[in-house]
C-alpha cells in the first residue's frame, strides 16, 4: 500500500513545559516555572510560519520541544506525521535546526571542511557529497569563499553558512531560531533572500525573529506568543488588522521615563504607549483610537523633558505586536482560535 503523508508539517495540541528547580541543602525548596502553557499549532507542508514572542515568551523552548531538544511535560506533537516524544530518530532525520550566534561551526576549519565534517554526521552519502555542498554554497552565496577559514568570516557569512549545514541532508521542515540576530542590514537582508528561495523549493520553515519587518516580509502566517501561551494567529495582513482603526504617534523624546509612560496611558482615548531606547533617546510609540487629536495632551504629559521629531503613521506589524503582547501583560483574555478550538466547535 502507498505510504499516505501527514497533511501537516508540524502539528501540535496542549504542548506544555515545566521547569523544576531544587534549592536549599536542610531545607530544600522545589519550585516550578512554566515555560510553555498548553500550545496548539498546526504548520502546512511548504508554509513559511513565524513565531514572535517577547525574551522568555517560550519560543525558543517550543522549538526545542518540535525538534526532539525537549520532551513536552504534556501535551502531543508530532513533525510529518512522527511523535516527538515517542518517534524522536524518525523527526531528527526530516528536520534542520538553525540558531542565531557563533556557536555551531568550527572556527579554525574552513567553510568547506565543516560542511563536509557535518555531511558525515548526517550521513550523506560520499558520492553524494561534492554535489550537495556546490549546491548549498551556491544557494548561501558562500561559493568562492569555502576555502577560507570560519574565524575570519564576518557574522552574516556564519549566519549563512549555519544555514547551508542545517539543509545538508535536505530536510522536509526547517527551524530558524533568530538566524538574523546582530548581522548588518546588507548581510540581513541576503538572509532574507535565502530563506525566500527555500520556501520557493518547498521546504516547511518555522522562523522565529525579533524583526517585525522580516516576518512581515517573509511569512505566509505568523504566531505571536507570551507568557507561555499564542496569543494572536494569522496572516501578517489580519494581525495589521487588529490595529488597523488606530492612528500611531512616533516621538522621539530624551529622559523619557515610565512616569510618563503611565500620564500618556491614561490619556482618553489612548490604547497603548511603549518606548524603545535608541542611544540617548527614546522612541516612544502611542497607539490612539483614528481621528483623536492627542498631539498636544500627549506633549504636555511629556513636560519638561526634549522632544525631537514628531509624526503619525499608519499602523504596522511591529505596532499590531506590541498591542498583543500589552494585552497578555494585561491580562487580557485570549479570543484566538486555536487548531484544538475550532475541532472542538466542528
Amino acid at each position: 500500500m502507498p505510504v499516505t503523508e501527514a497533511p501537516w508539517a508540524i502539528e501540535a495540541f496542549g504542548l506544555r513545559r515545566t521547569y523544576t528547580t531544587r534549592t536549599g541543602f536542610l531545607r530544600p525548596r522545589t519550585t516550578e516555572t512554566e515555560a510553555v502553557r498548553g500550545i496548539d499549532l498546526q504548520v502546512a507542508r511548504g508554509e513559511l510560519f513565524g513565531l514572535l514572542g517577547p525574551n522568555g515568551a517560550g519560543k525558543t523552548t517550543t522549538i526545542k520541544m518540535l525538534n526532539t531538544l525537549l520532551l513536552p511535560t504534556s501535551g502531543t506533537a508530532r513533525v510529518l506525521g512522527h511523535d516527538v516524544a515517542c518517534e524522536p530518530v524518525a523527526v531528527r532525520r526530516r528536520i534542520g535546526y538553525v540558531f542565531g550566534g557563533d556557536r555551531g561551526l568550527y572556527d579554525r576549519l574552513t567553510a568547506l571542511d565543516n560542511l563536509r565534517y557535518f555531511a558525515e554526521l548526517h550521513g550523506v552519502e560520499p558520492r553524494d557529497q561534492r554535489r550537495r555542498i556546490a549546491e548549498l554554497l551556491e544557494l548561501v552565496g558562500l561559493l568562492g569563499r569555502e576555502k577560507e577559514r570560519v574565524e575570519g568570516y564576518s557574522r552574516g557569512m556564519r549566519q549563512r553558512l549555519h544555514i547551508a549545514r542545517g539543509l545538508l541532508h535536505r530536510p522536509d521542515v526547517l527551524f530558524l531560531d533568530e538566524p538574523s540576530i546582530g548581522v548588518d542590514p546588507v548581510a540581513a537582508r541576503d538572509l532574507r533572500r535565502t530563506v525566500a528561495d527555500l520556501r520557493a523549493d518547498g521546504t516547511t520553515v518555522l522562523l522565529t525573529t525579533h524583526y517585525m519587518a522580516e516576518a512581515d516580509e517573509l511569512c505566509d502566517r505568523i504566531a505571536v506568543i507570551a507568557g507561555g501561551t499564542i496569543r494572536a494567529l494569522g496572516t501578517p495582513g489580519r494581525l495589521k488588522s487588529r490595529v488597523q482603526e488606530r492612528d500611531v504617534l512616533e516621538i522621539e523624546a530624551y529622559g523619557a521615563g515610565a512616569e510618563h509612560l503611565d500620564r500618556i496611558r491614561a490619556l482618553p482615548g489612548v490604547r497603548g504607549a511603549a518606548a524603545e531606547e535608541r542611544g540617548s533617546l527614546q522612541t516612544l510609540t502611542v497607539q490612539a483610537d483614528r481621528g483623536a487629536d492627542l498631539h498636544a495632551p500627549v506633549l504636555a504629559a511629556l513636560g519638561g523633558i526634549r522632544i525631537g521629531r514628531v509624526v503619525t503613521r499608519e499602523p504596522t506589524l511591529e505596532d499590531a505586536y506590541i498591542a498583543i503582547v500589552e494585552e497578555a501583560d494585561a491580562g487580557v483574555p485570549d479570543d484566538e482560535p486555536t487548531p484544538a478550538r475550532e475541532a472542538a466547535s466542528a
